[in-house]
């Protein structure tokens, strides 16, 4: 008796070796859990194969897994390509999109509306939130890319531009001058720790004077000359300035610009968006982004 396989079981095959586990595949899928490791049931004992080896902490293929992935990326591919060029359903879909407050502008408008030109049929969710917080909504599946900013990349990061982190404070301030040196940071800004392990470097203390969840009230507080904080340069508001200390604060470290799930893109338009992400901040210069913000 001929036995067919399911191109959507297939697909989920490939997403949880892709991913590393289920949890991940789900969420690049758009599906429950139970549901992707139904599917992979339904697969094994359609083929009567063990083709993940569950015994340790993680998923693991097993030899006849690993066989079979190569057979199962060759027919979701061809049923894609099939499906693009033969019905009118190509490029339709959507793309999740994270990307921390301070580096949207310039450059993500601009490919937002280059990529809509080439794709007007794929959706783009574009999602604001901090590097912390976008980084772990990515591991549980949430996004198909986002961006970070960091001073390193992490395991499958991939940087695509560097920035200078400068201090910054209300235009003509003097806070910057006093001790305890008066920081304003949101709770969870990735340059917090950054800023003050400079400072404890240095032998220079500080205090907080600003611990909120809100930017604008960081942003309010910084503006009114009450505190002093750190941003990119080139991203500071016109309400604030770059902090022209003359080596009085410490040299604060260049942050890498990354972009995570560009090696593992669920649709070929996800690996297109990446390269005008690529494009557009390899193109970058700090003067672009002071007057652009």
């Amino acid at each position: 008796m001929i036995r067919n396989l399911d191109i959507t079981t297939l697909r989920s095959f490939v997403a949880v070796a892709d991913n590393g586990g289920v949890t991940r595949a789900a969420g690049f899928l758009h599906l429950t859990q139970s549901a992707v490791s139904m599917q992979l049931k339904r697969l094994e004992e359609l083929l009567g194969l063990s083709l993940l080896d569950r015994s340790g902490r993680g998923i693991a293929l097993t030899p006849a897994g690993e066989q079979m992935l190569a057979y199962a990326r060759r027919m979701v591919a061809l049923n894609d390509e099939v499906m693009g060029r033969l019905t009118d359903q190509a490029f339709e879909g959507e793309v999740v999109f994270g990307v921390p407050h301070d580096v949207v502008y310039p450059v993500v408008p601009r490919v937002l509306k280059q990529f809509n030109a080439s794709f007007p049929r794929v959706n783009v969710n574009l999602v604001t939130s901090n590097t912390r917080q976008l980084k772990e909504e990515f591991q549980r599946g949430a996004y198909d890319l986002i961006l970070t900013t960091e001073t390193g990349s992490g395991e499958g990061g991939e940087t695509i531009h560097d920035m200078p982190l400068r201090w910054v404070g209300a235009p003509g301030g003097s806070t910057w001058r006093q001790q305890p040196l008066r920081l304003g940071f949101c709770r969870s800004c990735i340059f917090r720790s950054v800023a003050t392990r400079a400072l404890d470097d240095a032998g220079i203390q500080w205090e907080i004077a600003v611990d909120s969840e809100s930017d604008r009230t960081v942003d309010a507080t910084v503006s009114a000359d009450l505190a002093v904080s750190v941003l990119l340069e080139g991203t500071q508001p016109a309400y604030q300035e770059l902090i022209d200390h003359n080596g009085t604060l410490p040299t604060l470290p260049v942050q890498q610009i990354n972009i995570y799930g560009a090696d593992k893109v669920r649709a070929p338009y996800v690996a297109d968006l990446a390269e005008l992400l690529r494009q557009g901040f390899g193109a970058l210069r700090p003067t672009q982004l002071r007057t652009a913000v």
